[in-house]
């Protein structure tokens, strides 16, 4: 059976022997596809290694500057498997989105077919259904990898791939972004502490269709009791619901992110810019572009058949953010809290349909303002 590159930047499938000698004295298997992999990808991959005082759990990267609380916590679990019999997207074996890459060339927004759209609804209730499952487990004590590992069984069971996995090389199944984390924290070590907020981003590919929402949930009944918190997470919640009641045919793109910037503003909460929303479908990302602050310039009008998702991410102190060595964890720049929440929505002759709705028992959902 080959193994998996672990250069962090290729993530290809190898039958090389090429081993690091650090990780072999540890007793792990880090094999890279030849000399060039291994040379250019040390300077990160040597922060899995175990630290020097021998500590299970260790902090990578010690010598960046975080700007919050937050530190990773290695080592990460190895990258989980995925049965044969499930259908996996192109990069799944290889890390790089091939037809996603060709259709960004297009710039063609997709209309769905009326067989297609029915598909795309029944993925979507599979993947509420999997980030519900995943969120009933939050709670203080659990690790994000733990979290990992229980949405990439639920996927599995239910023959879906966890779209993150691998995209780009992204070694996880899900995005799990803690406190001061914007988007695309990696699952790993880190215990959940009460009063922490989480976002858990899932994406799921089943019957041939990606299918993406996230929700920010309290953790504990200390982060509901702070202000500030509070404010930041319905803030972020009320956004995205704003814009969705704006969602119809005729309107263009580019009001949407007028609609959440002012709601955020009335609500001295900052609107993240490097972020969009984005189409999906056959693809897991593709156009349009929904950028969530106002004065942008999206390009295009809604039309009916379009799916896309809207995904607002909101922060109590500046819009800046920036990015771990890591190479995805995105954090605010002042280390002060973030929220997001996402729907993936179809649009209708008349309206929208939020195809990844919250059901009546769905975990989390919005409480009072203190």
């Amino acid at each position: 059976m080959n193994s998996v590159c672990a250069a962090p930047q290729c993530g290809k499938e190898t039958n090389s022997m090429l081993k690091c000698p650090v990780c072999l004295q540890a007793g792990i298997s880090s094999v890279f596809c030849d000399q060039n992999c291994f040379r250019s990808s040390y300077s990160i991959h040597k922060a899995i290694h175990k630290s020097d005082d021998g500590e299970e759990t260790y902090i990578p990267f010690p010598n960046f500057s975080y700007t919050g609380d937050l530190r990773p916590h290695y080592p990460l679990s190895p990258r989980r498997s995925i049965p044969k019999h499930i259908k996996l997207p192109d990069y799944a074996q290889h890390g790089k989105p091939i037809s996603e890459i060709k259709n960004d060339r297009i710039g063609k927004i997709p209309v769905l077919t009326p067989k297609e759209i029915t598909k795309i609804q029944k993925v979507s209730k599979v993947a509420r259904e999997v980030l519900d499952i995943t969120a009933s487990h939050i709670q203080p004590g659990i690790t994000t990898d733990e979290l990992d590992e229980i949405l990439h069984r639920e996927c599995v069971k239910r023959n879906a791939y966890p779209s993150p996995l691998n995209y780009y090389n992204f070694p996880k199944s899900l995005c799990t972004s803690v406190n001061e984390v914007i988007c695309h924290g990696i699952p790993d070590k880190t215990k959940l502490k009460d009063g922490d907020i989480i976002n858990l981003d899932v994406t799921i590919y089943y019957m041939g269709f990606h299918s993406d929402l996230n929700e920010t949930y309290y953790v504990g009944d200390k982060a509901k009791s702070d202000p500030d918190t509070v404010r930041l997470v319905e803030t972020t919640r009320e956004c995205l619901d704003l814009a969705i009641q704006a969602v119809k045919p005729g309107v263009a793109f580019r009001e949407l992110g007028n609609i959440i910037e002012k709601h955020a503003s009335e609500n001295n909460c900052s609107v993240v810019r490097t972020y969009c929303g984005h189409g999906c479908g056959t693809l897991f990302h593709c156009q349009p572009n929904i950028p969530h602050y106002a004065k942008n310039k999206a390009i295009g009008i809604i039309k009916p058949g379009q799916v896309f998702t809207i995904e607002p991410m909101l922060n109590l102190g500046t819009y800046k953010d920036c990015t771990w060595p890591d190479k995805w964890t995105s954090t605010t720049q002042d280390g002060k809290r973030s929220a997001q929440f996402e729907h993936m929505l179809l649009v209708t002759e008349d309206g929208v349909e939020v195809l990844t709705a919250r059901n009546e028992n769905s975990p989390g959902g919005p409480i009072p303002r203190i």
